[in-house]
Parts: C-alpha cells; sequence; structure tokens
C-alpha cells in the first residue's frame, strides 16, 4: 500500500498566468500491526492540468464533435488520460510531466516530488452557472506493475483577469550567460511579479471614484435621486449607494435593491432562439421609506463569485437591479387624523394606490488577490488517495 498525498503550496485559488506548484509525496506507510513489511513498487506517476466544460443540454446547443478518440483511449489502462472518467469536453490541458519511473520506497520511507506548471493566460474562468461550468483540476496518474492507473485529481479555481496577457516585462536585468540552476529561481520571480502587477492593475481599476447622480422617476414625476461613487469594484469589495427622496414629487413607500449577474448564451449556441437570459442574486437590500428623506445600502460582492467574463459560449454580466413602490397620492393623504379631542394621532390609511417599476444599472466586477480568494474557497488544498 503507498499513500500518495498531493499539496497545493500557496492555496486553491490562482490567476491565469501565475505559476502553480504542487508538493507529490508518495509513502510507504509502516503500520504497526504489520509483521511482515515489505518494499512498495511504482512504475512511473505524471501530472497534467485540464479544465472541463460541461453545458447544459436545454441551454446550450454545441455542433457535434468527434469524441471517438477519446474513448478509446478511456479505456486503455495502460495510457494516462487526466480526464478519464470525467463529465463534458476537455478544453484546455497543459502538456503532461512525468514524476518519475521505477520508484521503489521502502517500509516507513516518502519522497516528494514538486510540480510547476504555468496556467495558460488564454482560458476561461472558473465558474460554475446554469448553462455552462468550467472546472481546473490537477491530476496525478501513477501505476504499479501490471495495474491500472490510479488517479489523483486536485480541483482548484481560477481567476482571469484581461490586459495580463499584453503586458510585457521590462527587462531590467544585465545580460548574462543562461545558467540552468537559476531558471526555477527566475520563474518564481516573475510569477510574483505578476501576481504584484495583477494586484497593481486591480487598485488602480477599483480606485477611481467620481460621482454618478441618476434621477429616479416614473410617469408621475420624480422619486428621488440616487447615488454612487464608483462601478467598478473587486470581489469581495461592497457595493454602496444612497437615496435622496427629499426632492421628490411622488412618495416612495418602498425600494430594494438586488446584486444580480446575468448569464447570456451566445445567439449562435442557442438551443431556442430569443431565450431568456439566467439571472443569479447574490445579496439584496429591501427598505420601506415613506416620509424618509435619505436611505443608503451596502451589498457584498462573495468573494466566492465569478468576476465578469465572456467567452465564445457565454457571458457573465453584474447588474444592480431597482425596484421602486410609489403611491399614487400625494404624501399628505397617507395618514388620516384621529378622532381624539384632546390629542391629535395619526395613522396610516388601510388601502392605497400603488405603482410599481423597476431599473437595472450595469457594474462592472473584477477579479481580487488570489490569496484573499483562497480563505473562502471551496476547494482543499491537500487531497490524498491510497493505492
Amino acid at each position: 500500500m503507498i499513500e500518495v498525498v498531493a499539496k497545493l503550496g500557496r492555496g486553491p485559488v490562482f490567476l491565469a498566468g501565475e505559476m502553480l506548484e504542487c508538493v507529490i509525496t508518495f509513502t510507504n506507510p509502516l503500520s504497526a500491526s504489520s509483521t511482515s513489511a515489505s518494499s512498495e513498487m511504482l512504475a512511473w506517476a505524471s501530472a497534467q492540468i485540464h479544465c472541463q466544460f460541461h453545458v447544459s443540454e436545454n441551454r446550450v446547443a454545441l455542433p457535434p464533435s468527434d469524441g471517438s478518440k477519446h474513448d478509446v483511449q478511456a479505456e486503455n489502462e495502460t495510457v494516462f488520460v487526466p480526464n478519464r472518467g470525467e463529465r463534458g469536453q476537455c478544453i484546455l490541458s497543459t502538456p503532461p510531466k512525468i514524476l518519475f519511473c521505477d520508484l521503489r520506497l521502502d517500509p516507513g520511507e516518502s519522497k516528494s516530488y514538486s510540480y510547476c506548471e504555468t496556467l495558460p493566460i488564454d482560458g476561461p474562468p472558473s465558474f460554475r452557472g446554469q448553462s455552462v461550468k468550467y472546472v481546473y483540476k490537477l491530476t496525478i496518474g501513477c501505476q504499479r506493475v501490471n495495474s491500472p492507473i490510479k488517479l489523483l485529481r486536485v480541483p482548484f479555481r481560477v481567476l482571469v483577469l484581461h490586459g495580463l496577457k499584453d503586458y510585457q516585462f521590462p527587462q531590467d536585468e544585465a545580460v548574462a550567460p543562461s545558467n540552468p540552476f537559476l531558471e526555477e529561481e527566475e520563474v518564481l520571480k516573475k510569477d510574483s511579479r505578476l501576481a504584484d502587477l495583477a494586484t497593481e492593475l486591480l487598485m488602480v481599476a477599483t480606485s477611481r471614484r467620481s460621482l454618478h447622480l441618476y434621477n429616479i422617476s416614473n410617469i408621475r414625476g420624480k422619486v428621488g435621486t440616487f447615488c454612487i461613487f464608483k462601478t467598478v469594484y473587486k470581489i469581495g469589495e461592497d457595493v454602496i449607494g444612497t437615496f435622496n427622496f427629499s426632492e421628490g414629487d411622488i412618495p416612495c413607500l418602498q425600494f430594494s435593491v438586488s446584486l444580480q449577474t446575468e448569464e447570456s448564451v451566445q445567439e449562435e449556441f442557442q438551443r431556442r432562439r430569443g431565450q431568456p437570459v439566467s439571472f443569479s442574486t447574490h445579496a439584496r437590500h429591501q427598505e420601506s421609506c415613506l416620509h424618509t428623506a435619505q436611505s443608503s445600502f451596502s451589498l457584498p460582492i462573495p468573494l466566492s463569485s465569478t468576476p465578469g467574463f465572456t467567452t465564445n459560449i457565454v457571458s457573465l454580466k453584474w447588474r444592480l437591479h431597482f425596484e421602486f413602490v410609489t403611491s399614487r397620492e400625494s404624501a399628505g393623504t397617507c395618514l388620516i387624523r384621529g378622532s381624539q379631542s384632546e390629542a391629535i394621532t395619526w395613522t396610516g390609511v388601510e388601502q392605497m394606490g400603488v405603482d410599481t417599476f423597476s431599473w437595472d444599472l450595469p457594474i462592472k466586477v473584477l477579479p481580487t488577490n488570489p490569496i484573499l480568494a483562497s480563505y473562502v474557497s471551496q476547494f482543499s488544498s491537500t487531497n490524498s488517495i491510497t493505492i
């Protein structure tokens, strides 16, 4: 028996273009109850990153593809196929890397191997929507002699930040002869600069503030104004806005604000022409506001949510969805005077004519620092199997 443990060095969330590093440890455990421990032998082990693509057949119509080769190869137990047994299509994969060949482990002995690979920068982000899913996994395959291949899968999350692909790092180092012993150090240095660049780009994009004022009105007149200071956010930030109803002519009885994503399938891949867009609500604020001059809301963007993106199949956009309930009467008629002689008591009317209307404000949501997103990730940094 051999235990295989794979551990991601920096958590389960990465930016596209970053270096993924995983330490794989193979151990021949020494059991206290065993009387005759023996050495264990593995023929080989290999690792590869791949992205699986799933679609909802009720929403997405993909062109037919020839998957015969994959079916034949999946039945061959002597070939390392990382997505064997997985649902959907493998739309992206890195070249497989051999960790070792002919590994012998004595009782109680363990050996560790480091796997490093740059995540493709042109791939889609991790996403689990109603129409499609993009799932990234690191798969480690290992095989005993004359035994079937065993696969250990480590799922992880990928965030995509546009603009990193076209960035050229400055050649600030002096020209020097190539040193193979410094190759890993240079790769890690570039990876660190990539993360720093992403953090800087995100900070610049989301720190710009400018006053955005919107008049809220319906067919009867002005209800109030809405104020927001920026429309570009990172996941994990709060969307904050304020209302001013003091200058309105129409009383607002109630309002609600929902933070939503809009998932739409590209027209050429829609199952039915003109099929509706899918909406998901991530946060909501509702408030009764009759006789309220000013009000505000704060909606958190979950760290586990997916920033906006577009692929050839689907697009994801963010928006604020507003709903207002207004009175058909003036503010003074919303109260009635009681019949008491000594004191005046004002009470609300039992029935009131109302109007309702809605409004959508698009916003832009970008990724955040992957280390911060790792704290709330549903994935574990460590996975293991026994073979």
